[in-house]
């Protein structure tokens, strides 16, 4: 019942909402909803978009009815930087409440001592980690696109504004679409 839900708010934000009107944090929760969606059930979604396409036929004959592959988690491109850019927020949130016992958890090859090192470093410069709409934004989040792994770093939003730290990190395509999530292995908190 909740996925008819869910299909419903994407079908009708992706449809109804006029495209002047849509700015980029609404195509964004588009794209993540549909990908949502998709990760979910995704025969539901195409089965309803073949109808609307007119594309939709059934088999002739005794031919098998088989469902088509699941597409690839990182085929939808924006929908997958926005599980990419929540996955860094995450930790952002962690080092801000300093759990470094889940954030070694996440990351067990960067691990406590690399956290608390670092965290320590931050926190001898800056007061505390912000973590409002600000630090959550798009723009505090650089990524270089590879074809077979991303580079990532999470700006973190200081109280001072300087955003002179960061958190680097790799996402691995492959690993991502067989997990069905952004597969991202922390590499550093440090300084620019």
């Amino acid at each position: 019942m909740v996925l008819r839900y869910l299909s419903d708010a994407y079908r009708a934000a992706s449809q109804t909402i006029p495209e002047h009107l849509k700015t980029e944090e609404l195509r964004d929760l588009i794209e993540w909803l549909g990908e949502l969606v998709r990760q979910v059930d995704s025969s539901l979604l195409d089965e309803w978009e073949e109808l609307v396409s007119g594309a939709g036929s059934l088999p002739e004959g005794d031919e098998p009815v088989v469902p088509p592959a699941p597409k690839r988690l990182t085929s939808n491109v924006r929908a997958f930087r926005i599980l990419v850019r929540n996955e860094l927020f995450r930790r952002v949130q962690l080092a801000a409440r300093e759990d470094v016992e889940t954030l070694a958890s996440l990351d067990p090859d960067f691990g406590a001592e690399g956290w608390n090192s670092a965290l320590d470093a931050y926190f001898a410069e800056h007061d505390e980690i912000l973590t409002g709409a600000d630090a959550r934004s798009s723009a505090l989040l650089m990524i270089e696109q590879g074809a077979s792994e991303w580079a990532v770093r999470q700006i973190i939003d200081d109280p001072a504004g300087d955003h002179d730290w960061g958190i680097s990190a790799t996402v691995d395509l492959a690993a991502s679409d067989d997990a069905g999530e952004a597969v991202v292995t922390v590499t550093a908190l440090d300084r620019l």
